[in-house]
């Protein structure tokens, strides 16, 4: 038997083969017909049967319509599952299964080389959310004078007795109910009316 050599290096990128690895990325599959969290769970079923499966991304974007990858703990389980689902019938359409050409991150994190993307660490910020950054706390004092017509804040915070309050013993005391205010126990003793549906 024959060993295949490394592809020429002439060839255009999709023609030189992915490296195996625990990722599947599986196309062709139906879009419109089936929610995503539906499609999730009966991708993950389905391929869960061949070993233990870490993850199933299944976008419904634009750009990730009709495609999944399937994550597995090893290589060798991706491996027999590509070779024994490639073109199996799903939901009326074949899959077309190949390797994934990067490392999940699930992966990464796992064997320890997953790195935080830079693309998400810059972000611009226009002029209109910096002066909402830079405005001031509601509430804090500023060092300008308060508006005519305002009264002044006191200060330190502290607890201060309302004039109209009354003494302090007074204060927090549940007050006695009136004689003619009965009208809750009135409501609560009145009988059901009997309905006329058993004739």
């Amino acid at each position: 038997m024959a060993t295949r050599g490394a592809p020429p290096a002439g060839l255009p990128a999709k023609v030189v083969s992915v490296p195996p690895n625990q990722t599947l990325y599986i196309t062709n599959l139906p879009s419109s017909k089936i929610q995503k969290e539906d499609l999730r769970t009966a991708l993950y079923m389905l391929f869960s049967s061949h070993g233990p499966v870490l993850d199933v991304v299944a976008l419904k974007t634009s750009k990730m319509r009709g495609q999944a990858h399937i994550v597995y703990r090893d290589i060798q389980t991706a491996t027999q599952a590509l070779r024994s689902l490639d073109g199996f019938e799903f939901f009326g359409r074949p899959m077309k299964i190949s390797y994934a050409r990067s490392k999940s991150n699930i992966v990464a994190k796992l064997d320890g080389t997953f790195k935080i993307p830079t693309s998400a660490a810059t972000v611009e910020v226009t002029d209109l959310q910096q002066s909402i950054f830079n405005a001031p706390v509601p509430g804090a004092t500023t060092s300008a004078a308060v508006p005519p017509g305002l009264p002044t804040k006191p200060p330190g915070g502290t607890d201060h007795v309302m004039a109209d309050a009354g003494t302090p013993e007074s204060r927090g005391t549940k007050r006695p109910r009136e004689a003619g205010d009965s009208s809750e126990e009135s409501d609560s003793d009145v009988a059901m009316e009997e309905d006329s549906d058993d004739e």
